[in-house]
This record gives C-alpha cells, sequence and structure tokens, in this order.
C-alpha cells in the first residue's frame, strides 16, 4: 500500500509539473477556439443567408411599388385617350390632348389609337400608319366585350423597328359595339430603370412577366432582355437560391402580383454577391483561429521550454544574464549604469560608469573604456551645477523613478531634446536616455501645420484671429493702433477655369510671397481662405495718408505680371481696411469693417484700397432694409410688369410685347431694376418672382387675346437662377396651362453669358423648351464669351443686339462694325436680329439699312401699363 501510494503521488506530481500540462492545456484551448470559430462560421452563414432573402423581399417589395406607379400612369393614360377618343373622335383626341399637355412624353411612350378595322388613325409621335387587325392584343379586344387593360407581349411592327411592351383598352361606340382600341407602347426598359448597381450588384434581377408566363422586361445588371419563358414557381423563391435557367447563376428570388393587373414583378439577387461578406468573414474568422493557434502554439512552446529549463538554475541565471545583455546592446535607447561614489561619511560624492550599452557610446560619441576610465562629474561637469547630480544622489539613496525630457543644453550629449529615466538600483543608478529629437521636431511641424496654410505657408484663418486679438490687446495697453487689411484677388477664378488649379496654386504662392516682401517682420500676412489674404500690422500711424505708401505698394507688386506655365498672367487685387481703435475695439468687428470695405473696393472698379467709412454700414442697411422689403414686395402686391414694344422694322407692325418687372414701393415709390432685381438674386427671392412675372405675362397675354385682340408673342427675361432651376420647364408649362397661352406666343429671353457657363446642359433645357413650341432668344449679344462653335447649337429663334452697341450708332464706327456683324451672322444662322435700345432716327435707319429684322425701344414705344398696350393695338386694327 506505501509503494502504491507513493507512486499514484508521483503521478499526480508529473501531470502537475508544468511541462506535462502545458501541453494537454493547450489541446484543450486549441479544440475551444476551433470549436467557437465553427460554430459561429455556422450561425453567421445562417444568418447571411436569411439576410439575403429578406433583401430580395424588400428588393421586390420596393419594385413593385415602382412598376406599380408606372402601371397607374399607363393605365390613367389608357383613360384619358378613350375618353378623349369618345368626345373629340378619334382625329381630334390627340390634338385637343396636346393642347391641355395630358400628352405623355414622346420621348418615352407612343400613343395610338386604332378604329374597328386595325387601322392606325392616329398616334403621338406620329408614325406610319399600319394594321394591327392581326395582333393578339386586337384580336382579344374585339372577341371580348372587356374594359380591362390588357397588356402583350414585347414585339415590335412596321411603323415602330424598336421592341416595345403593348398596353391597350377598348374603344366603344354609344351602342356599346366594338369601336377599335387606343394603345400606348412602352420600352421594356422603362420597367427596369429602378435597377441599382449599388444596391442589388452586377447580377442582380428585375422583370416584369405576364400570365403566360413570358417575361416582358427583365434586367440583369446592366442588360436589359425579354421574351424568355419563365417557370413562376422557380422565380417565387422559397427563402432558398434558386438557379437562373437562363444564365446559370444562383440568386435568391422573389416574386409578387401586381394587384389589378394581370401581371407580376419578380427580382433576385445574386447568392454569390450576397454571400460574399459572409465569406470574407468567414475567412478572417478561419485566419484570426489559425493566427491565435499559431500563437497559443508559439506560447506554450515558450513556456514549455522555459518550464523545462527551470529545473537547471545556473542555466537560467546565464539565460537571464545573455537575454538582458542582448536586450541592453540592440535597444534604441542609451543605458548608463552608474555605482555611486561615497566619502567617509557615506555621503555621495560622485558616481562610476560601470556598464554603458553601443547607443550610449553613440549618443555620447565616447567609446565603453573612455567613460569607464571617468567619473561622471569630471566627464560631465555641469551635471552639479544644473540638478542632475543631486538627483541621481537623491535617487540612490531615497530609490524611486524620476522622468523628464527637456532640451538638451550639454555638449557631451549628441541630440537637441533628451528624454530622461533613472531608475535607483542597489548602490547606484540606472539612466536611461533617449534621443526625442525627431519626435520633437515632428510635434512641431504638426503644430505648425495646425496654424498655417499648406499651400503658402502663411497663418491661417486660426492663427490669424489669435494675433489679431493679441494685437488688440497690446494696442489697448500702449495706446497704439493697429491695421487690419482684407485683401481678395481680382479674377482669380478666370485664371482656375483658364489654366487649371495648379497654376492657381502657384500664382497663389507667389502672391503671398510678394506681399510678405511688403511689410515688416513683425508684421502678419495670413491667408483667410481661397484667394483672401488678411494683413494684421500692429504699431501703425491711424493716419490713412501715412498708410497709403504701404498699401499702394502692395497693389504695385500683385498686379505684376507671373509666368505661369510658359504663359504671362496678370491680377490685381482689392483692399480694404479698418484701423483700431477708429473703426472697432475687438477683432470680430475689424475683421467685418474691413471685408466691407474690400467689397466697396470691388465695387469701385477692383485694384484699389479703401478705408471703412461709418457710411458702408449706412450702405450694408440700406441694402438689408431693401432685401426685407423685396421678401414683402411679391405677397403685397407691389410688383407690376410694364412691356414696351417690339416693331417689324419692314412693315412697322408691331409683334410682340417684352414684359419688365417694376417695383412700386409704398414708400420710396419707383424703384430701379437696376438696383433690386441684384438683390433679388442674391437673397434668393429671384426665383419665386421670376415664376410670378411669368405667369402674369403669359396671363396678360391671353387676356389680351380674349378681349379679340390680335394675338402678339410676348417675351420673358429668364435670369441666371431660374435658368439653373432643374423645374424651369415644369414651371413654363404650368404658367401656359394655366393662362391657356398657346406656346407659340411665348418667348423666353436668356443671356449670352448664361448658358455658355454649361453648353451641354443649356442645350438639352432649351430642346426640351423648343419641343413645347416655345421660342428663345439670347439677350444682350455681344457682351458675352460665346463661341460660334456653341452658337449655332443652341436652338435660337432670335439674337437681341445689346443697347450698347446701338446707343453710338449715329457717331461709332466700332459700333456700327459690330452691329453689322451681328445682323450678318444671325441671318448666316437663320436667325432673326432685333436691336434693344433704339431711340433716334437715325440708329433706325442704319438698322433698316443693313437688315435688321427688328427693334425696340423708346423711337416706338417707352414700357406701358398693359392697358396702353391695348389701345395701342386697338388703333394699328383700326389704321388696317
Amino acid at each position: 500500500m506505501p509503494g502504491r501510494d507513493s507512486k499514484r503521488a508521483r503521478r499526480v506530481r508529473m501531470l502537475l509539473d508544468t511541462h506535462v500540462s502545458l501541453p494537454l492545456f493547450t489541446l484543450l484551448l486549441l479544440a475551444a477556439i476551433w470549436a467557437g470559430t465553427f460554430h459561429a462560421v455556422k450561425n453567421e452563414r445562417l444568418a447571411a443567408r436569411a439576410m439575403a432573402a429578406e433583401s430580395a423581399h424588400e428588393l421586390i417589395e420596393t419594385y413593385e411599388a415602382q412598376v406599380a406607379r408606372s402601371l397607374t400612369g399607363i393605365e390613367q393614360t389608357l383613360k384619358v385617350l378613350k375618353y378623349a377618343v369618345e368626345q373629340k373622335g378619334a382625329l381630334g383626341a390627340l390634338p385637343e390632348l396636346g393642347v391641355h399637355g395630358l400628352l405623355p412624353s414622346g420621348l418615352v411612350f407612343v400613343v395610338s389609337i386604332v378604329d374597328a378595322q386595325g387601322n392606325t388613325v392616329a398616334s403621338n409621335p406620329r408614325k406610319t400608319p399600319i394594321s394591327v387587325a392581326g395582333q393578339s392584343y386586337f384580336e382579344f379586344h374585339r372577341s371580348e366585350r372587356n374594359t380591362t387593360t390588357f397588356v402583350a407581349q414585347t414585339m415590335r411592327d412596321k411603323a415602330n423597328q424598336e421592341f416595345h411592351v403593348h398596353f391597350t383598352r377598348r374603344l366603344e361606340d354609344a351602342h356599346g359595339n366594338f369601336a377599335g382600341i387606343v394603345i400606348v407602347e412602352v420600352d421594356p426598359a422603362y420597367f427596369t430603370s429602378a435597377y441599382e448597381r449599388a444596391r442589388q450588384g452586377d447580377r442582380g434581377m428585375i422583370g416584369l412577366v405576364g400570365p403566360d408566363g413570358v417575361v416582358r422586361s427583365m434586367r440583369i445588371g446592366d442588360k436589359v432582355s425579354w421574351g424568355q419563358p419563365v417557370d413562376q414557381r422557380l422565380l417565387a423563391g422559397g427563402g432558398e437560391p434558386q438557379i437562373s435557367p437562363w444564365d446559370g447563376v444562383s440568386r435568391y428570388t422573389a416574386m409578387r402580383p401586381l394587384r389589378g393587373y394581370n401581371l407580376s414583378v419578380f427580382a433576385g439577387l445574386d447568392e454569390e454577391e450576397e454571400m460574399a461578406a459572409f465569406r470574407k468573414q468567414r475567412d478572417d474568422h478561419y485566419r484570426e483561429a489559425a493566427l491565435a493557434s499559431g500563437l497559443l502554439l508559439i506560447v506554450a512552446a515558450m513556456g514549455w521550454v522555459w518550464s523545462w529549463q527551470g529545473a537547471k538554475t545556473r542555466r537560467r541565471i546565464r539565460r537571464a544574464q545573455e537575454t538582458y545583455a542582448a536586450a541592453s546592446e540592440a535597444n534604441m535607447d542609451a543605458f548608463f549604469v552608474l555605482r555611486a561614489i561615497r566619502d567617509r561619511e557615506g555621503a555621495i560624492v560622485d558616481f562610476k560608469f560601470s556598464n554603458v550599452n553601443p547607443r550610449g557610446q553613440q549618443l555620447t560619441g565616447r567609446s565603453k573604456q573612455q567613460l569607464m576610465s571617468q567619473t561622471f562629474c569630471n566627464w560631465l561637469p555641469a551635471a552639479r551645477h544644473n540638478g542632475i547630480f543631486d538627483r541621481l544622489a537623491s535617487i540612490t539613496n531615497e530609490g524611486g523613478v524620476y522622468q523628464e525630457e527637456a532640451q538638451n543644453l550639454m555638449p557631451q550629449f549628441q541630440a537637441e531634446w533628451l528624454a530622461w529615466q533613472v531608475v535607483g538600483v542597489e548602490g547606484g543608478v540606472v539612466a536611461i536616455v533617449r534621443d526625442i529629437s525627431e519626435r520633437m521636431r515632428n510635434e512641431a511641424r504638426i503644430v505648425h501645420m495646425a496654424h498655417h496654410d499648406s499651400l503658402t505657408g502663411l497663418p491661417n484663418r486660426s492663427l490669424i484671429a489669435d494675433r489679431l486679438q493679441q494685437a488688440v490687446l497690446d494696442a489697448e495697453r500702449t495706446g497704439q493702433s493697429v491695421l487690419v487689411a482684407f485683401i481678395d484677388l481680382d479674377s482669380f477664378k478666370l485664371v482656375n477655369d483658364t489654366m487649371g488649379h495648379n497654376a492657381g496654386d502657384e500664382l497663389l504662392k507667389v502672391v503671398a510671397g510678394r506681399m510678405v516682401d511688403c511689410v515688416r517682420r513683425n508684421d502678419t500676412v495670413g491667408r483667410f481662405g481661397g484667394d483672401e489674404f488678411v494683413l494684421v500690422l500692429p504699431h501703425v500711424d491711424d493716419n490713412a495718408s501715412a498708410l497709403l505708401p504701404l498699401l499702394d505698394k502692395i497693389l504695385a507688386a500683385v498686379v505684376e505680371p507671373i509666368m505661369l506655365e510658359g504663359q504671362k498672367m496678370q491680377v490685381s487685387c482689392s483692399i480694404g481696411v479698418s484701423l483700431y481703435p477708429r473703426d472697432g475695439r475687438d477683432a470680430d468687428t475689424l475683421m467685418m469693417h474691413a471685408d466691407m470695405a474690400m467689397y466697396r473696393a470691388k465695387e469701385s472698379g477692383k485694384n484699389n484700397c479703401q478705408f471703412y467709412t461709418h457710411e458702408m454700414n449706412i450702405c450694408l442697411e440700406e441694402k438689408m432694409t431693401l432685401t426685407d422689403g423685396l421678401r414683402k414686395a411679391l405677397a403685397g402686391q407691389q410688383l407690376r410688369l410694364a412691356y414696351q414694344p417690339k416693331v417689324d422694322l419692314a412693315t412697322g407692325r408691331i409683334f410682340g410685347v417684352e414684359a419688365l418687372l417694376r417695383w412700386q414701393h409704398p414708400e420710396r415709390g419707383a424703384i430701379s431694376p437696376d438696383q433690386f432685381i441684384p438683390l433679388a438674386e442674391e437673397c434668393g427671392m429671384i426665383l419665386p418672382i421670376g415664376e410670378w412675372v411669368l405667369r402674369e405675362a403669359c396671363r396678360q397675354a391671353r387676356a389680351w387675346q380674349d378681349a379679340g385682340l390680335e394675338p402678339i408673342s410676348i417675351s420673358v427675361n429668364v435670369s441666371p437662377r431660374q435658368f439653373d432651376d432643374s423645374r424651369l420647364v415644369r414651371r413654363v408649362a404650368d404658367a401656359l396651362h394655366e393662362s391657356g397661352l398657346a406656346p407659340e406666343w411665348l418667348e423666353l429671353e436668356v443671356t449670352e453669358s448664361m448658358v455658355m457657363r454649361d453648353v451641354a446642359q443649356s442645350v438639352a433645357k432649351m430642346r426640351e423648351l423648343e419641343a413645347m413650341g416655345i421660342a428663345l432668344s439670347i439677350d444682350d449679344f455681344g457682351t458675352g464669351y460665346s463661341s460660334l462653335a456653341a452658337l449655332k447649337s443652341f436652338p435660337i429663334s432670335r439674337l437681341k443686339i445689346d443697347k450698347s452697341f446701338v446707343r453710338d450708332l449715329a457717331s461709332s464706327e466700332d459700333d456700327q462694325a459690330i452691329a453689322r456683324a451681328i445682323i450678318s451672322l444671325s441671318h448666316q444662322l437663320h436667325m432673326r436680329v432685333i436691336a434693344e435700345g433704339v431711340e433716334t432716327e437715325q440708329q433706325r435707319r442704319f438698322l433698316q439699312q443693313n437688315g435688321c429684322d427688328e427693334v425696340q425701344g423708346y423711337l416706338y414705344g417707352k414700357p406701358v401699363p398693359p392697358q396702353e398696350i391695348a389701345s395701342q393695338l386697338t388703333q394699328a386694327i383700326m389704321l388696317e
């Protein structure tokens, strides 16, 4: 029994020994890691599949709603067509709907009316009349007395070579007999335009299928197809991916019947794309498990080795010594092991180097032998005076740790900044010294970047504010003045637009350097943002005449030519100046007033300097008052339209008028358009005001027609903000519809510079307006920067010669040459030309002799109220 117990105890001790139990414990941890990984992967796979199926159902719900809205619009169009045919007849229905703007866009939909014999009698857009008597949809309506919409398969015919989906309804005469059908043809891609690649991937699927199991439209990625027979049970999905027979791709699918229509929508998400995130996450789990297993095995192996060697004390001590030596030799920090030297009373009088690592030798420029051959204070005499020796002695006696980072002032250390860590050990200290010069330089660089502009190196907005605040505080204490100058470059945008942003950046750097060269060392030149700079000049004279030479020097320096990419460029600047304490006693007020003065410099012709005056605030208040009044003018019915006649030069007949906006302020009286229209543009009121002008002009033109007067065209100016508005075409259509004015009696005038900002977008918008039957003209022609290539692409019917070229026609040969050129160019481009601002008989005679078609100006009539235009038109009729 005693022998058996001792053997059992030995076995227990062996199992408890680290080098035996550690491998067993490691195996258990490995099993737990991989079991947990496989379990997590399994759960995530199930969750990913469920999420993919749920995404397919969410997709089909969204797609169902989109298609239902589209089908509702088509159904409504068919009902309107049927009603129009029954009311106006087959030939009168489409024109009637066109007048009221009820026909759908001919770019997407083709509308047709077919009689009882199957012949196409009307269509929009107009197409070749054909017989559809043999088509399935025609036979269905002829044989079935059914008023529901029939959706045919995707097909094409002789009249329309493009494939379309045909939506049809039965027409009946007054006795309920078959009288033909109405058709709406839709491009099959119309029903799959809601495809979102970001959501459905490259191989997602949406589509529309009929009750016969034939696809009307289907989109997979960028490809649209139709006509495939499909198994609708396969499309229904059921939560599991199904392989699509047409391309062999496994997808999560879903299908929904469309309520009220004999159609179904279906959608699918590619299983591979939907599960891609899961596969990546699964691979990450496996990778992490493998890494954890590897680390565990490494740690376990190290522990096993250490435990195996734990029994050998000498070897362990030797290994520890070797490990310490290796760590010390390879460490990037300098290690100095110092032993205390004491006098007879036990006081520390110096330290002796007992060990130094290679980094310490590199930092001091001395070898280990050189350092160990002398005492610490002999090598570093300054230590007795700067407190280092006292700290070393204190830590040796009392223990603890001392840390410090400071700039190095001792030439014995070859570093700019040092981090000290001193640790007390038995009989001395260990000093760990690190060179942190690079880190401190990086931190200083980061601080500099936070307060300076990255392009020019000048102080940025934050540092400008700090320095201005400090300058104000100093000036308040010393009783001196501070100058703040706000500088904005003139025409800088032109450099960016013509030569690119790299050239613009180079220009900013050159200009910044020139400004710095113009001021004193203690002055601040900062970049406020974009092409705006700020000067802060402390300790200056508050006399403006004494400051002008410096400001003129800056103006002259900026305007000097600059070579950019081999091309000579020249910009100027506008400067606004405010002074402390005359123009403000805090930094924000000084900056605001300098900004106001800069804008006054811009308004004064640019390339000049303006000092802030109290009147600028008054002008700003006046501007704010007018802006506030303008917001109330529209609701308060203070706006009016005056109409100026436009006359045909050949016949002398009034063929149209231009609508001109007027503001009758209840307190200030008539306010000039040159004063309030720019304000409306700036504050955003131009959109509602412009829409009111458009509606009022259309209403007045229709009112003249309803009064029995001969129809004349009415011109309405379109502002830049109106033209950029994406809803401009819709607003014009609404104004025509509400007023009942035919589109051919409306002309929109756009400026030359407005349409040249984005030629492609301008042409597209103008084409839409032209398709509605609206005339377009270019106002103020010759004052912008249009090219002939762009001009010929515009759907323009008329060019208007700006009044600046008409004013001196009688005496200026240059203006005469320009007028002739514009007239000739207009006729070559098959456009009519009209001159505005005609006030004298000499001007009229010149324009008539040189072929100008039309004129407008005080010679023929000032802008007048609408009733006077009616009187003029009535008199013209009586004279005829």
